[in-house]
């Protein structure tokens, strides 16, 4: 029988996958909420005394736990900030419906206000419209940049600019693994960071429960009681994102710190000088190494993988500042790196001149016809 490596009293019920570390139930609740206190202090997450903050509440077991620890959070520590509960209904039948209930429950328990936006309203399309449209392959794309775009026009409708997420560790590894596989490189740099804010944009988005395992999550939930909603959407399956899922798993098995590896990789990755310059000059990666002349086998044993990075990164500057010399277009044309700025038509954050959201709105709208043609019964 293992005994609580914290209080030494109570049963160990609880093996925690990032340390190993053997707790019980009430040492385990307090870890946890002592870890995302932590992680709000430490990260730059600026809670200010008499600001509102809305929270991205879906009714799912991330932003339930959410909810419910910045609650207990802000009691305990007297952070003084008001927070307010922001849903977003896609329009999925059988699914969101009933989330939205767990969600308006979650308001009352927490006594939280609580703000309901559709996509109908904002878009003119529900998801279950879109999939009708577009089928099961690719509608998460529609989803993900609607909700992106929706949370920011919610909290705007409030008056807030500080928006709080559910992601966890999980979820952002999974997306660090999918900007790998796909070969994203700027986007990898973001998907990792804990805060996502811009000079051109007012709002802030904020993920307290970055370093939080989704077992641990559930977890939490199980072991306080929180009434949350557990069902998967009905058009995930279809998702890129359940293969990064399955990957991660897998790993998981293995090793079990992997989660927090591949997080932690994220964010150092795009601070590498090797990367850096690789998302300048927008050349691939393989060019890049032949040009400067780097070898990817390189001997740890000998001078240790550090020097062998910092020659390489020396070669590398070397090499793409001898090949932009003589050249007659400016450097700065051939940067590649993504900034955010402001859509030219609807004003919300964007990395383009014309954010993804009214793209897409606009292809949905195509095979429409822009006059109603009603016809009369004689």
């Amino acid at each position: 029988m293992h005994y609580c490596a914290i209080c030494g009293i109570e049963r160990a019920q609880v093996i925690r996958p990032k340390n190993g570390q053997k707790l019980c139930r009430s040492c385990f609740i307090d870890a946890f909420e002592m870890e995302i206190h932590t992680t709000i202090l430490e990260s730059g997450i600026m809670l200010t005394r008499g600001e509102r903050i809305a929270i991205g509440a879906s009714g799912g077991k991330d932003s339930t736990v959410l909810a419910a620890v910045l609650k207990v959070l802000n009691e305990r520590y007297d952070y003084g900030v008001e927070f307010i509960l922001l849903s977003i209904d896609e329009g999925i039948h059988g699914y969101r419906d009933d989330s939205l209930e767990t969600v308006k429950r979650n308001a009352v328990q927490y006594g939280m206000e609580l703000c309901i936006l559709g996509y109908e309203a904002l878009y003119g399309w529900t998801m279950d419209q879109v999939v009708e449209k577009v089928g099961k392959k690719g509608n998460c794309t529609y989803c993900g940049v609607f909700r992106r775009q929706a949370l920011d026009r919610g909290a705007k409708h409030l008056n807030i600019s500080h928006i709080l997420t559910g992601h966890n560790a999980d979820d952002i590894a999974e997306t660090i693994l999918m900007n790998f596989l796909r070969g994203d490189l700027p986007r990898l740099g973001r998907c990792a960071e804990i805060i996502t804010a811009s000079q051109a944009s007012t709002m802030k988005r904020s993920k307290p429960l970055k370093y939080a395992y989704e077992k641990e999550i559930v977890l939490y939930a199980h072991y306080r009681g929180l009434d949350y909603f557990s069902t998967e959407c009905v058009y995930s399956p279809e998702a890129f994102r359940g293969n990064a899922r399955a990957l991660l798993k897998d790993l998981e098995k293995i090793r079990p710190s992997s989660v927090l590896d591949i997080v932690r990789s994220g964010e150092h990755l795009i601070h590498y000088p090797a990367t850096t310059q690789i998302l300048k000059s927008g050349m691939p990666h393989n060019e890049m190494n032949k040009d400067a002349g780097i070898s990817v086998r390189g001997n740890e044993n000998e001078g240790g993988l550090l020097k062998m990075r910092q020659v390489a990164s020396s070669q590398l500057e070397s090499k793409c500042a001898s090949k932009t010399q003589g050249t007659t277009k400016p450097q700065t044309e051939a940067l590649h790196i993504q900034s955010i700025g402001n859509c030219e038509r609807c004003g919300y954050m964007s990395s383009q001149p014309i954010c993804k959201a009214c793209v897409l709105v606009e292809n949905l709208n195509k095979t429409y016809p822009s006059i109603a043609v009603s016809v009369k019964e004689y």
